[in-house]
């Protein structure tokens, strides 16, 4: 089902029973995703290529929530990964944070959020630095995702790793040891005390009786690019896609999701908190949940040079993958934007 329609039906039971407990920019959203591909964000008009066939057709909303304007995302995911991709052994870090801070990262999301790629990049760069694990630094891309299968809120950091680290003194790349990065317990424990250091030092009013061991799992994802394309569809999944939202029917939503198992399963709950829930898993404006770290980062590509040069890996031209293009529904050619017609929002 279209996530448009879902929003015209409970809009109204929606809004009143939601409206004074959102955060800034849910509502926001909500507007936004309501009017994707609908003519209020706006159209182009577009001609064919060879019959030149003429028509208007609807913008995208482009809202980073929206299930219908999330597919882009991973292709330029994976362009970007292919420059600086290296023959080695990739592993994924999820670091997840515990049922009982949940509700202040909720409710202080820019703040929480902020110290847990602090947190959790300091404890993975500090465990790659140690002798007897690397004694070399580690390049990370991180990306955070708020939702459980079930789209519960679960916040928790995905942080890709190429096995192995550059030392820069010896200009010497340092494979790891064994089948395996990090112990996952070790890091669990190290990032724990950390985090709670750091939300104490910021003021914030940290729940008794927090769990002592937290949850920290540590995998081998392959090796080259079918490991990167492997993450990119695991990493760039939206909160949910639209071929999941199976029914609306007498105010009740459904949908499915799958398990870790592999087994799909079912939930239905009411139009109104179904909206709620999809909506709970919006960040604050401008916050960035994909972050690089290390010889990964932006500003660290002499670096990534030095590390590609020992690794001798052989640099290819990356054509980019263009946005799907129109076809003409009467002979099915390619069809051209002419002009925008933009509207205020």
């Amino acid at each position: 089902m279209k996530i448009t329609d879902i929003i015209d039906e409970y809009y109204e039971p929606f809004v009143a029973k939601y409206k004074d407990t959102l955060l800034p920019g849910q509502m926001k959203a909500l507007h936004a995703m309501r009017g994707c591909r609908s003519g209020s964000c706006g159209e182009i008009f577009i001609q064919c290529t060879d019959c030149g066939h003429q028509e208007w057709r609807p913008l995208s909303c482009g809202h980073r929530n929206c299930p219908q304007c999330q597919h882009h995302e991973a292709s330029q995911w994976i362009e970007r990964q292919q420059e600086k991709l290296l023959p080695v052994e990739y592993f994924m870090v999820t670091f997840t944070l515990p049922y009982e801070l949940r509700e202040l990262a909720y409710w202080h999301q820019k703040i929480v959020f902020s110290l847990f790629f602090l947190c959790v990049s300091s404890t993975l760069k500090d465990f790659g630095l140690k002798p007897k694990n690397l004694g070399a630094e580690i390049g990370m891309t991180m990306v955070l995702h708020t939702h459980s299968r079930r789209l519960d809120y679960h916040p928790h950091l995905h942080v890709v790793i190429p096995g192995g680290g550059i030392d820069k003194l010896r200009k010497q790349w340092k494979k790891i040891k064994g089948k395996y990065l990090f112990n996952d317990k070790a890091l669990a424990k190290v990032f724990r005390a950390r985090f709670l250091d750091a939300l104490n030092k910021e003021g914030l009013t940290v729940p008794t009786g927090i769990r002592s061991k937290w949850v920290v799992q540590c995998k081998g994802v392959g090796k080259g690019l079918p490991a990167i394309k492997y993450l990119s569809r695991y990493l760039y999944r939206g909160v949910i896609s639209e071929k999941n939202i199976i029914s609306s029917k007498d105010g009740m939503v459904t949908f499915r999701y799958t398990e870790n198992t592999g087994k799909i399963r079912y939930r239905t709950l009411k139009g109104e908190d179904f909206l709620r829930l999809i909506l709970k898993h919006v960040l604050p404006k401008g916050f960035r949940r994909i972050r690089d770290y290390g010889f990964l980062h932006s500003k660290a590509k002499k670096l990534l040079s030095l590390v590609q040069y020992v690794l001798r890996v052989q640099l290819e031209s990356i054509t980019p993958v263009p946005r799907a293009s129109f076809s003409c529904p009467r002979c099915k050619a390619p069809m051209e934007v002419l002009f925008f017609l933009l509207r205020p929002g």
